[in-house]
């Protein structure tokens, strides 16, 4: 058939030129002539002195980087805070308040906590000139401290005295004096100075609950004043327990009087309306009428089932008892019934005379003279 196809598509199917052979350029591996493997001896002059090798870089490792950086923060922190506290300056504070002898510090305040609730809580031990609510620069936030100013220094005393520990909106507020302006050398938390045991270290360490006397002893007392707080948080949290179930008790108690009086209302009314109607007892009454005698049917059956109790005791015992001790009476045998089987050769069937001993009867007068006159007709063996 190919030799039909036309001279192009001949030419697809011809075959290609065959590769042209070439000569190798050079002789393979195993062919070439050597002269034998040697030593390295001959190059070890062409080698780097080991005196002008440089020492080798050292990799810092992950901790080592971690270290570095807190090292590196750390000097930069006391740095500024080297700068803030040569800057800082409190007698050149204006809005702080005017006598620092009549001033209150007040701390660990909940941030939800108003300057007039704090007003209120604080004008019992005497009239306030102002109070200064610290807040943030930048975002105004509350940062949970306070100053109060007293018109008298005694008044200052007062609360300084009583007001520790107060609870103000489920949270309760360290007072102390102010310190920025009468202690020397005084530094703000801030600024690294301050009081308190509330960042010292991990949970183990802060203290989590309000006291002076906590900053003062940092030492066995300790354990001493964070269970005495804990007895007045008990104590707290069991008076309002009790306050609210004594209201709980109150709300329960006047439903029930309100019932009891609409009931006696009701009665009253039924009475009333049966008088008018002529004596006829309403609806009430006959519920009344029905609960008495449901009541009266539970004492029946309740009685009866102390009957029943009581027969099956005395039966148990006597069953424990043996025969000797059952008194003068003794053990009681029941009596059966004789067997009424028919006899067909009497006249009597299921103890009932026929016709004839009926006619016997009239004659005799007596049911048993022929019977005593009969013979004994059984057999002993």
């Amino acid at each position: 058939m190919t030799q039909y196809l036309p001279p192009n598509l001949l030419a697809l199917f011809a075959p290609r030129d065959p590769i042209p052979y070439l000569p190798p350029v050079d002789k393979l591996t195993w062919e070439k002539p050597t002269d034998g493997y040697s030593g390295v001896a001959s190059f070890i002059t062409r080698f780097e002195d080991p005196k002008d090798t440089p020492p080798p870089t050292r990799v810092e490792t992950r901790e080592e980087r971690l270290e570095r950086k807190r090292r590196e923060k750390a000097e930069q922190m006391q740095y500024k805070l080297e700068q803030e506290i040569a800057l800082w300056d409190p007698h050149n504070n204006e809005a702080a308040t005017s006598d620092p002898y009549k001033s209150l510090f007040v701390s660990r305040i909940n941030y939800d906590t108003s300057e007039s609730k704090l007003r209120r809580e604080f004008e019992i031990y005497g009239p306030i000139k102002k109070i200064v609510m610290i807040h943030n620069v930048k975002t105004g936030k509350p940062r949970g401290y306070a100053f109060i100013e007293y018109e008298h220094e005694r008044d200052m005393h007062s609360a300084y005295k009583h007001a520790d520990g107060k609870k103000i909106d489920n949270r309760r507020v360290l007072v102390d004096v102010e310190r920025a302006r009468t202690v020397k050398g005084w530094l703000p938390r801030r600024l690294g100075g301050g009081l308190g045991g509330t960042r010292r270290g991990g949970p183990d360490v802060n203290i989590k609950h309000s006291g002076r006397e906590d900053d003062r002893r940092r030492g066995s007392g300790r354990d001493e004043e964070r269970i005495l707080d804990r007895d007045r948080d008990r104590s707290d949290r069991e008076r309002d327990r009790e306050r609210r179930h004594s209201r709980s008790r109150e709300r329960e108690r006047e439903p029930r009087e309100r019932r009891r009086r609409s009931r006696s209302r009701d009665r009253k009314r039924r009475r009333s309306r049966s008088r008018e109607r002529g004596g006829m007892p309403e609806e009430g009454d006959e519920r009344e009428k029905r609960r008495h005698r449901s009541r009266s049917r539970d004492r029946k059956r309740r009685s009866k089932s102390r009957e029943r109790k009581h027969r099956r005791d005395r039966d148990r015992e006597r069953r424990e008892r043996g025969p000797g001790e059952e008194g003068e009476e003794g053990i009681k045998i029941k009596q059966e019934p004789e067997d009424d089987y028919p006899d067909y050769g009497s006249t009597y069937y299921n103890n009932y005379p026929m016709k004839e001993e009926d006619e016997r009867l009239a004659k005799n007068g007596t049911k048993y003279e022929e019977e005593e006159e009969e013979p004994h007709n059984e057999i002993d063996y």
